[in-house]
């Protein structure tokens, strides 16, 4: 079984990374970026194996980024563990750029194309389903889901299907930040309790704070080894949109606003570093 790389990464780096990927590409999704930056650094140097060998082999656990427009802390990480080089986030979102806005297949540890909400839970399910079929019993099926994307009907269908199979091997990550795009989840359709819905929906559901990294680690160490059930898993992450930022903390204009010059050089100057 690979194991993982034992650095952890640094949030303040990622979050860097972000700032000025969104400035060399002029593109939109910082908020949601940040907001789950924290649980990827924690999967990345915790549970998943790292290094550009991993992406592709058949001996892998699997991290499948439901919310593909959070896809810049998923590239951040990438660049940390060596599996993209800085080249690469310099040209973020530029003509012919290996790069995109959206989480896609073609970049290596990108397990599916995602964006269009609602289409990464029931190809993880699949997956899930698929490794206990081929007797893969040791082998791991990340999901990270965001909290607007519950709305979409084929989440539920995804998660009474997982029920269903008793797919214990998959682990749904849920960045409870409380916005969507066109404003808070309570406002345009509100789905708490969330932790009582997965678990009536068959789910083995743990709830824990999202930027807490010694809390997520512990959580999802304790819903990963757990085999004393079929029950698939979930850990609701409570976060905040745009965390790491002052200015874009809970403010939810950060969805799709960019930045220009005065902006970035702020964002940076918060995180500790300033353009070389």
């Amino acid at each position: 079984m690979a194991t993982a790389d034992d650095r952890r990464l640094d949030p303040r780096t990622l979050r860097r990374h972000i700032v000025r990927m969104a400035s060399a590409g002029n593109s939109v999704h910082l908020g949601c970026a940040f907001s789950v930056v924290e649980i990827m650094a924690v999967l990345y140097s915790r549970f998943l194996a790292a290094g550009p060998d991993v992406a592709g082999s058949p001996d892998r656990d699997y991290m499948i980024l439901s919310k593909g427009h959070g896809v810049m802390a998923m590239y951040a990480c990438f660049r940390e563990i060596g599996r993209l080089p800085q080249e690469a986030l310099d040209r973020y979102f530029s003509d012919g750029s290996l790069l995109h806005g959206l989480c896609e297949w073609t970049v290596p540890g990108c397990e599916v194309t995602t964006g269009s909400m609602g289409h990464g839970l029931p190809i993880a399910a699949g997956v899930a389903l698929g490794l206990k079929r081929r007797g893969r019993t040791d082998r791991k099926v990340y999901c990270l889901v965001g909290d607007g994307e519950m709305n979409e009907g084929p989440m539920w269908e995804a998660l009474l299907f997982a029920a269903h199979h008793q797919l214990d091997n998959l682990i749904v990550i849920l960045d409870a930040n409380g916005f969507q795009a066109m404003g808070p989840t309570s406002a345009v359709l509100n789905l708490e309790p969330l932790a009582a819905k997965f678990r009536g929906f068959g789910f083995e559901t743990r709830e824990c704070g999202g930027h807490d990294a010694a809390a997520l680690e512990e959580n999802i160490r304790a819903l990963t080894e757990n085999k004393s059930g079929t029950a698939p898993k979930a850990l609701i992450a409570r976060t905040v949109k745009g965390k790491g930022v002052s200015f874009m903390e809970g403010n939810n204009d950060w969805h799709y606003l960019r930045l220009d010059a005065e902006t970035k050089a702020r964002a940076l100057s918060e995180l500790g570093g300033a353009d070389a």
